[in-house]
């Protein structure tokens, strides 16, 4: 009994810490790029590029046998080909761009409406309606993000058309990041398939864009920044999570992982200065909450 408390609560403290790394990521993005005019595209190569080498590098130690095993199974390798392009490297892409063109809160509780897609998605495969927590979920969700756009007047929008097509492309391309790797997830180690994935979307990513050709000239302090996108926004959120996902399983974690939408408002806020209106906080309630009732309808 004290054994199962004890992983429950580490579960819970990893699956809260990662998401508060996930949002402390996106806002040191929102301080490059408004501060130093970086463009999402180079942070993203960066990004999976340098989190797919570290963390193949820490699956190595833990996990060496199971590395190159994956590739002796062709529709794996295919499957983990993928995953890398359309899960990972568009979700990156996606978030990073939409935070450029918005905010690092208002984009993380865009990316949150991925639940909601799911949800829909199953629906659809289980040839049902959606029953009434989740109607109440999908009201709450459009509501939200009308507010966003909008900031309830329809004839005006408060968003910029790229930031909401972003963050909602955010959305859709997480809910492909969830569902793809699902049968890898089963039979293979979570941090090879999530360091290979990186390194794979990082390397296409950064071949197609040419990324040697993209120069940034940034000071310790935006360095500092990327850093910490890197470490603490990449490594570290995926390595807390998937550890939370263990000890108390993917409904839970969905609602402990509420703290990245609203760290990422409050970093956003508090460091950079962003202010959110009165609606645009009722926005943000309405999306956030779909993440607890579609739990409790999971």
């Amino acid at each position: 009994m004290n054994e199962t408390k004890s992983h429950l609560l580490r579960g819970s403290l990893c699956t809260m810490l990662g998401g508060v790394c996930w949002g402390f990521s996106g806002t040191c993005g929102q301080y490059l790029f408004t501060r130093y005019g970086v463009s999402s595209l180079w942070l993203t190569c960066l990004r999976l590029l340098s989190g797919g080498v570290i963390m193949l590098a820490l699956a190595a130690v833990r996990h060496r046998r199971e590395l190159l095993r994956i590739w002796r199974s062709p529709a794996d390798a295919a499957m983990l080909v993928g995953y890398g392009v359309f899960g990972l490297m568009m979700c990156q892409y996606a978030y990073m761009t939409s935070i450029s063109y918005s905010n690092a809160g208002t984009t993380t509780v865009l990316q949150t409406l991925s639940l909601v897609i799911i949800m829909l998605l199953t629906c659809l495969r289980l040839r049902r309606r959606p029953n009434r927590v989740e109607t109440v979920a999908l009201v709450l969700a459009l509501l939200g993000t009308f507010l966003l756009a909008t900031g309830g007047d329809p004839a005006h929008m408060v968003l910029s058309p790229q930031g909401l097509f972003w963050g909602l492309a955010t959305a859709v391309a997480v809910t492909v990041y969830t569902l793809l790797p699902r049968r890898l997830l089963a039979r293979w180690n979570r941090e090879a398939i999530n360091g290979w994935g990186m390194l794979i979307g990082g390397a296409i990513l950064n071949l197609g864009a040419r990324s040697w050709t993209l120069h940034t000239d940034l000071p310790l302090q935006g360095w500092l920044a990327v850093a910490a996108i890197v470490l603490f926004g990449t490594v570290l959120s995926f390595t807390l999570f998937m550890q939370g996902i263990q000890d108390v399983g993917p409904v839970k974690s969905s609602m402990l992982a509420a703290t990245e939408p609203v760290s990422a408002t409050v970093f956003s806020a508090v460091w950079l200065g962003t202010a959110f209106s009165a609606v645009d906080l009722m926005g943000f309630a309405a999306i956030i909450a779909t993440i607890f009732l579609l739990a409790r309808s999971e």
